[in-house]
């Protein structure tokens, strides 16, 4: 159908009149340039001096340009080498900050009952904040490799694998479903890059965040300009 501008720089791609936000049972967020308006990856890496090489690799990745998710993501992680862990703190305190409208999105969903899931190709470092902050039920991102308090530059593999990605967080979302015992189609997914496009393929409403250009050409939903919270908008 053709997309619908129901209000300025928000974008309805499908027939939404009658969604309610209790007719989910999960949403699903990507973190960096989602639910926090950085990319830690390329913040940490200003610590190293290296943040134009990381962040456009990170950049690439974003668009979909590198179809390797997984290498592009220990190129810029093995930059990171030698970054002390003070630094990370740093990260957090002082360049870290929640996207406008993201509490008040998070507290609307808890409030009208649904679970939530942060999926990030992130680290956990910051993920864990994030979820502590919010009060977020599920998390999966990446594990920073440190050795006497500074980065090793490689991460450390999990029980349920090596490094979150976009089939990773798609994989999460379905488990995270039948944990719950719901349908994927009673899920939402709220991502910016191409690495969030599988696990938005499968959820029952996709939200494209101040997102890539091929991200907002797939997404449900589009939200251009304003806050997380205008999902509100469409969902009543």
């Amino acid at each position: 159908m053709t997309p619908i501008e129901t209000a300025s720089g928000l974008v309805i791609n499908i027939a939404t009149p009658d969604l309610k936000l209790s007719d989910f049972k999960l949403i699903a967020f990507d973190m960096d340039s989602t639910l926090i308006n950085i990319e830690c990856v390329d913040e940490i890496a200003d610590a190293a001096g290296r943040k134009a090489e990381v962040a456009a690799i990170t950049e690439a990745a974003m668009r979909g340009e590198i179809a390797d998710y997984k290498d592009s993501l220990r190129q810029r992680v093995t930059l990171l080498k030698g970054v002390s862990v003070a630094r990370l703190e740093e990260v957090y305190q002082r360049r870290l900050r929640l996207n406008p409208g993201a509490a008040e999105l998070v507290h609307a969903c808890k409030s009208a009952g649904l679970k939530t899931l942060l999926v990030s190709g992130g680290f956990t470092f910051f993920t864990d904040r994030i979820r502590d902050e919010l009060g977020i039920d599920y998390t999966r991102s990446n594990v920073l490799e440190t050795r006497d308090g500074l980065l090793t530059g490689r991460m450390v593999d999990q029980p349920w694998g090596d490094i979150c990605d976009g089939e990773e967080k798609r994989t999460m979302l379905l488990q995270t479903c039948a944990a719950l015992g719901i349908t994927s189609q009673q899920a939402i997914a709220i991502g910016d890059g191409a690495n969030d496009l599988p696990m938005m393929g499968v959820a029952g409403l996709s939200v494209a965040y101040h997102a890539k250009p091929t991200v907002r050409a797939q997404a449900m939903v589009a939200i251009d300009e304003g806050g997380l919270d205008r999902l509100l908008e469409v969902l009543k």
